[in-house]
This record gives structure tokens, sequence and C-alpha cells, in this order.
């Protein structure tokens, strides 16, 4: 059975990958991962198109847990979700938690072979209250 599928969503490239990089130095290969940052010229923000393009690389019938960083990066992550043919959306959940380790605890917990709804909740009791 495949894991589930960890995408992160920054405004900046660099945060971006610097948090996959760290997932992947402390969880592995083992979960698939793809990151996503800046705007489509190239600037700070967030791009649907890149967004939906990392969910793709990533997908498996496990589902996809998405980190975001700030409200517009969650508000274009909803718009892919939105976009994907309708089998997958109920399988791509936006995670309400910190980008850097809701990350890194998402994918390890999709390395154990957790549902997304599991990945998803333990990522998100990082959240402050």
């Amino acid at each position: 059975m495949a894991n589930v599928g960890i995408v992160i969503v920054s405004h900046s490239p660099k945060v971006a990958e610097g948090a996959a990089d760290m997932v992947r130095q402390m969880v592995g290969t083992s979960v698939p991962l793809a990151w996503t940052g800046g705007n489509a010229d190239g600037g700070l923000g967030t791009d649907v198109a890149k967004i939906m393009a990392a969910i793709e690389r990533v997908w498996s019938d496990a589902g996809v847990a998405i980190l975001v960083d700030l409200g517009g990066a969650e508000t274009n992550s909803e718009m892919a979700i939105e976009m994907l043919p309708e089998a997958q959306r109920s399988r791509v959940k936006v995670c309400n938690a910190p980008i850097v380790e809701g990350a890194v605890i998402a994918a390890t917990e999709a390395s154990g072979g957790a549902t997304l709804e599991q990945v998803r909740r333990t990522a998100e009791e990082l959240s402050p209250i």
C-alpha cells in the first residue's frame, strides 16, 4: 500500500525547498514529497498551477497532505484541490499546522502507513489553540 504524499507550499521557494530537505533528511524517501514556492513570475507568492503539479507528483490512492505557510498559500491550495477531478478532491487535505514541524511530523506518520486523516490530525496537534 502506498503512503500518503506530502506537499509543502510556501510563498518562498527557498523556504519550501528547505522544509522539504529537512523532511528528506529526517524521514528518508519512503514518503512521496513535493514542494512549491513563489508565484508565476518567480517572486514571493504561490501559484495554483504549481500546487496542482506538486499534488500530481506525489499522488497516491492514500491521499495527499498539504502544509502551507501563510493564508494565501492555503487559499491557493484550496483552489487547486477544487480544480482536481472529483474523485481525487476528498483525498487531498490542507493541514492547519506549522509548515516545518508539521511537514516533518506528517511525513513521519505517513512513513508508518498512517491514513490521510491520521496524518492530518497528528500534524494539526502541533498548532497552538
